[in-house]
């Protein structure tokens, strides 16, 4: 009987240790398929949003809010997993709940930076001020957004290098790709040039990049030439601009560039660079002044 007795018992722990992992691995399957669920559910809700929508700017809002809410939602259904998965191996949750209450608020006193960080990115995606796929500076950092959370933006720059700019240090968001955009460009040509000449040749290859296939697209509106900007020390600087889709500014200023400088070199225009003239002088009588002895060497 005592043997029976010790069987009975023995099998009565493995029944409990059987029936506590059937009840953790059903917990963690429900995990699972929660999460599948409502990536499915976020992903659907995000392509309905955009169902006839050709605005990009709310299509890059929704795929930025469609991340956060992926996020959250996996931290949240993590969180609420543990607590059933801790509970059904007999650790009591109340006084972790408990401690983690003090906890957070001897965190909160000691980690303002990172309760500031999630705030700012609370009101930086409710304002709309970065999304995914902008191209914006922040934080003196500038590159493409490749993602946005309520923590940090990652940046990935020019030259590949990515930036991770934590959310409570940006003061200022200059985003450079929302609605459209201007290409800038500075023009230099020499003194003797006359600038009415240089304006027409200007429009000129302008115009030809609105009929371009590969560029008419890109570009708005005509060329906007604001006229002589600077009188620089070699050249006569002069200011124009393009309006263009968002991101397109670089391209354009490019391509502009290039035409026009074969189309500087077909009409004779120079395009200075620095130079300096020596310049001897006269005395009062109206000679002009004796060369240095080292240059009367040189040039017998």
């Amino acid at each position: 009987m005592e043997y029976l007795n010790t069987l009975t018992v023995y099998l009565g722990e493995w029944r409990d240790l059987a029936v506590i992992a059937l009840h953790v691995a059903i917990i963690l399957g429900l995990t699972w398929l929660a999460l599948r669920v409502m990536r499915k559910m976020l992903e659907q809700l995000r392509k309905r949003m955009q169902e006839d929508v050709d605005d990009l700017e709310r299509v890059k809002r929704l795929n930025t809010l469609e991340r956060v809410f992926r996020y959250v939602a996996t931290v949240i259904i993590i969180l609420v997993a543990s607590m059933l998965v801790l509970s059904e191996l007999g650790i009591s949750i109340a006084p972790i709940l408990a401690t983690a209450g003090v906890l957070g608020i001897a965190i909160g006193f000691g980690a303002q930076s990172l309760v500031k960080d999630y705030f700012t990115g609370f009101f930086l995606l409710l304002e709309n001020q970065v999304r995914v796929g902008d191209v914006v500076e922040v934080s003196g950092k500038g590159g493409l957004v490749e993602e946005m959370t309520l923590r940090y933006i990652r940046l990935r720059d020019y030259e590949g290098s990515v930036h991770y700019v934590p959310n409570g240090t940006v003061d200022t968001v200059t985003n450079r790709s929302r609605g459209f955009a201007y290409a800038v460009i500075d023009v230099g040509v020499a003194y003797r040039e006359d600038i009415d000449v240089v304006y027409d040749v200007m429009r000129e290859v302008a115009s030809e990049l609105r009929v371009d296939p590969e560029l008419s697209s890109r570009i708005v509106d005509d060329i906007e030439i604001a006229g002589v900007d600077n009188w620089a020390d070699s050249a006569v600087v002069i200011r124009c601009r393009f309006k263009v889709m968002p991101l397109e500014q670089w391209g354009v200023r490019r391509a502009y560039l290039y035409r026009l400088k074969k189309a500087f070199d077909a009409a004779g225009i120079e395009i200075p660079y620095p130079h300096l003239t020596v310049y001897a002088g006269q005395d009062k009588q109206g000679h002009a002044a004796p060369l240095p002895l080292v240059l009367q060497r040189k040039a017998a």
